[in-house]
């Protein structure tokens, strides 16, 4: 399930031609997923890329961590 907010915006400096800088909002091009979708109650799933399996594990400090 894709949860990307399309309201999430990251700042892109922009010079204009009388070279002052300004801020311009721009939304992520990141396909975002939340990590209840990820785990479905689960603290550890696997992840297989290139043949390789890897581990993504929610810590005890609720954090993630990704191990091969």
């Amino acid at each position: 399930m894709n949860t990307h907010n399309p309201n999430d915006f990251r700042y892109r400096v922009r010079r204009s031609d009388d070279t002052q800088m300004r801020y311009e909002r721009v939304p992520l091009a990141v396909r975002t997923l939340s990590s209840n979708t990820l785990f479905q109650g689960e603290h550890e799933i696997g992840i297989e890329h290139h043949g390789a399996l890897y581990r993504l594990k929610i810590t005890r400090q609720g954090k993630l961590i990704l191990n091969k």
